[in-house]
């Protein structure tokens, strides 16, 4: 029994081949041209670009640039507005943006903290509630809510499915 091995040649750094089986069979092709018919047949022959880059994340081309921006985690409705407005851009859809103001809106969505810094920035909250022992960091640790709700009937999404408690039984 001959074992398979996977061999992958890059291509760029979205497009790669995958092979399976001896490494010995075929050799494989040290480069590889698409033409533009075949990739994209049904708009004449030309690629398109679907998504625009800011912030480190593809947010939409077809949708208004108000809630293209809220695919960044850290930008919300209020904040999208916000950029907007200080940029005095309209809200167009995503792909009719020019190049300038694609580098404007960069720039600005680059003064918040968004996306990972964001997430480090809420984990490290989180972890110094739990070392110092307070009210809310043992409540985090033990995946109950921490802001006063009730526990006896809802919460499910922090504490999980329903554990029967076995011998329990319904008072009438």
């Amino acid at each position: 029994m001959a074992l398979s091995m996977a061999a992958a040649l890059p291509l760029s750094s979205s497009l790669s081949i995958v092979s399976r089986g001896p490494s010995h069979s075929i050799p494989l092709p040290t480069n590889l041209s698409f033409s533009n018919r075949s990739l994209d047949s049904k708009r004449g022959g030309m690629l398109s670009i679907r998504c625009v880059r800011v912030g480190g994340v593809e947010i939409p081309n077809n949708k208004r640039v108000e809630y293209s921006l809220q695919y960044i985690h850290g930008i919300g409705r209020t904040r999208s507005r916000q950029i907007l407005c200080d940029l005095s851009l309209d809200n167009k859809i995503t792909k009719d943006l020019s190049d300038e103001e694609l580098i404007s809106l960069r720039d600005e969505v680059s003064k918040y903290m968004i996306e990972g810094d964001l997430r480090r920035f809420n984990r490290l909250a989180i972890q110094r509630l739990k070392e110092i022992r307070c009210y809310r960091g043992i409540r985090h640790e033990m995946g109950l809510p921490c802001r006063g709700q009730r526990t006896k009937n809802n919460c499910r999404t922090l504490k999980g499915k329903r554990v029967s408690v076995a011998g329990k039984k319904k008072s009438r």
